[in-house]
């Protein structure tokens, strides 16, 4: 039943792939007709970048090389520009609709027309291009999120925690040496206390991360009272069991629907992601996960996706740390999770509960951000 499902929904994928790709070669089809010598350069073109990421990706589970690498580049690009090119292209038809009863454009087939025709293609391909190479330029850039949280819980022998904290790393081909060295040298110059990763740590399929070898990286963060991380979704998707056995392997800790007490002081609770259901049932609920827990101690949880925060603070849980949502990654996008998740990036306190959820520090498909900052958490805990 499970396959039948998944069969389903690759078939609503792929066709909607194939469907605005279409879009896009028939109306860059219509604008080579002042081109007309690109034509087959085009065509040769938007066959490339319809199958690279596919390709790519069948490519890399069997024979990972440079071909493999290439190919799934191409194609996480050509994701944003699937996005920007329809949405530029879109415009273009609602100002071509509005002129079918305005006619306030030049006609169809004057030497104006042809013009016209020539520079806003030119225009909609330079404005698609430089919103590509921008937001991957900001993909590059990840700031330091700071937040200063007080927990009315007293702490022996200690007042306060430094937490430094990440989510959507998804370590694989796109996520490689130079940003996963990236990530634990900025992680290790904030000189945390601990270390927690909340989720999609991996991206989906462990190969690409064992064969560039970026354990040894991980292996290099600093923090005395070590790093911790729960499972997210992408863990699921590629295989929950080998990619925490690898991260495991390589100094981080997986919780999964367990806890640890640290140093006698506080508890790291780690969530099962809710999409265990891919491969062995339920996970536990919350209250089941603090049956045998001291709650007069600081209750921080790592819950990958933030659904339900309500349950959380009904348990008691100080501070949840959350990722997922990559506050939608590319515009517009953000403003749907905005409508999907009580909270989509940032800081929320319900009651005496606190929620920060990360825009990520990877990203998902394109190696692009257009909606926001990739993002380490500083996470400042004064105990009182």
């Amino acid at each position: 039943m499970k396959n039948y499902a998944f069969l389903i929904f690759l078939g609503i994928i792929l066709s909607i792939h194939f469907l605005v790709n279409y879009y896009i070669y028939n109306r860059g089809i219509q604008w080579l007709e002042t081109l007309p010598s690109l034509k087959i350069a085009f065509r040769i073109l938007m066959i490339v970048m319809v199958i690279a990421y596919p390709a790519g990706r069948f490519l890399e589970r069997i024979w990972y090389s440079p071909i493999s690498n290439t190919l799934h580049w191409i194609g996480a690009f050509w994701f944003a520009g699937m996005l920007y090119f329809t949405l530029l292209i879109f415009a273009t038809d609602i100002v071509r609709m509005f002129n079918h009863f305005l006619h306030f454009l030049p006609n169809n087939g004057t030497e104006g027309y042809l013009k016209l025709k020539l520079y806003t293609g030119i225009g909609i391909t330079s404005v698609g291009v430089l919103i590509i190479l921008g937001g991957f330029i900001n993909a590059w850039t990840t700031k330091i999120s700071q937040h200063d949280i007080r927990i009315s819980k007293q702490v022996e022998g200690r007042k306060q925690l430094k937490i430094v904290a990440a989510s959507d790393i998804h370590l694989g081909t796109i996520i490689g040496p130079r940003k996963t060295n990236k990530l634990v040298e900025t992680i290790n110059s904030l000189n945390p206390d601990i270390i927690l990763f909340a989720g999609d740590v991996v991206d989906e399929d462990v190969g690409p991360v064992i064969r560039q070898n970026l354990g040894e990286s991980l292996r290099k963060l600093k923090a005395p009272l070590g790093v911790y991380a729960s499972t997210g979704n992408h863990e699921y998707i590629g295989g929950a069991d080998r990619s925490v056995k690898y991260l495991e392997e390589h100094g981080v800790s997986v919780l999964r629907d367990q806890s640890v007490l640290i140093d006698n002081q506080l508890y790291i609770i780690g969530r099962e992601d809710r999409d265990k259901t891919r491969a062995s049932g339920a996970r536990k609920e919350i209250d089941e996960l603090l049956l045998s827990l001291d709650k007069s101690k600081p209750l921080i949880m790592l819950d990958h996706q933030p659904y339900n925060l309500e349950k959380a603070e009904q348990n008691g849980i100080d501070l949840q740390i959350s990722g997922h949502t990559h506050h939608g990654q590319l515009w517009p996008f953000g403003y749907i999770t905005k409508r999907i998740f009580e909270v989509s990036r940032g800081y929320l306190q319900k009651d005496n509960s606190h929620f920060i959820v990360s825009t990520g520090f990877g990203t998902w498909g394109p190696p692009v951000r257009t909606g926001n900052r990739p993002e380490i958490l500083e996470i400042n805990l004064t105990f009182e």
